[in-house]
């Protein structure tokens, strides 16, 4: 019962912050798992579970406010779909002992490198003229990270839609979300065939993130936007290099 609680309570916590902010769910939620002391096979397919829940509220709401661009949504998907076969070709290939060892050196990496990026963003303005073929590109790394590490979705393709792109960042969210919702459901299917997703789990963080991000949701309206993704993103930096310390 006490454990159930706990994970009920990081669902609330990670669910509230992903409503007032917007980002962070996948990167702080399979860490936590991990330091929690779930195995990181089953943290990875066990968040996947969650966000695709989770972001079903995100589109259901987005959606209603006419803010979702869903023609980069759907290429992005398109470019990720590849990636998606691939990544469920090594993680059956693989020994489980060798992935999970990778998994928590690579979730450290990602982790690290996306809340940098999404520090910078507003300093950073990259050079390169937007082409649709950029877009499924995108989708692809994108997609093969998320089989991974269950993180990347949101931080990479808002910091380069917004940067190189140049979309407005209200689309941006909406566009995240849809695309976000597609990848984890597929990615989530592969950890299923594999037997590596806690539905127990699964449930408990969910019951703990719907009240989260309505909460979150509601306080958003409150707060300075702009300064608590920042604390967010040097939440994530923090856990990634705590990741990769305790390897």
């Amino acid at each position: 019962m006490e454990e159930a609680l706990v994970f009920i309570g990081l669902g609330f916590f990670v669910g509230f912050l992903v409503g007032l902010t917007g980002v962070g769910g996948g990167a702080l939620m399979t860490p936590s798992l991990i330091f929690l002391g779930v195995e990181p096979l089953i943290a990875v397919g066990t968040d996947l579970l969650y966000a695709t829940v989770t972001r079903v509220f995100g589109v259901f709401f987005h959606h209603r406010r006419g803010r979702i661009r869903y023609d980069i949504a759907l290429r992005l998907f398109a470019g990720s779909l590849p990636a998606i076969a691939l990544g469920g070709l090594i993680l059956r290939e693989i020994n489980k002992e060798v992935l999970n060892d990778y998994l928590t050196l690579l979730l450290g990496l990602i982790l690290v490198i996306s809340a940098v990026l999404s520090l910078l963003k507003g300093e950073l303005h990259v050079p390169i003229k937007p082409r649709w073929a950029y877009v499924y590109l995108l989708g692809f790394i994108v997609g093969l990270t998320v089989q991974f590490t269950s993180v990347g979705a949101g931080v990479i393709v808002s910091f380069t839609l917004m940067n190189v792109a140049k979309l407005d960042p209200k689309e941006v969210v909406g566009v995240t979300i849809v695309y976000g919702l597609a990848l984890s459901a597929f990615s989530f299917l592969n950890y299923a065939l594999l037997g590596s997703v806690d539905y127990h789990l699964a449930v408990a963080l969910i019951a703990g993130t719907l009240p989260g991000v309505y909460l979150g949701t509601h306080v958003n309206m409150k707060a300075e936007k702009e300064k608590l993704k920042r604390a967010i993103n040097i939440i994530i930096l923090l856990i990634g290099i705590i990741t990769l310390l305790n390897r």
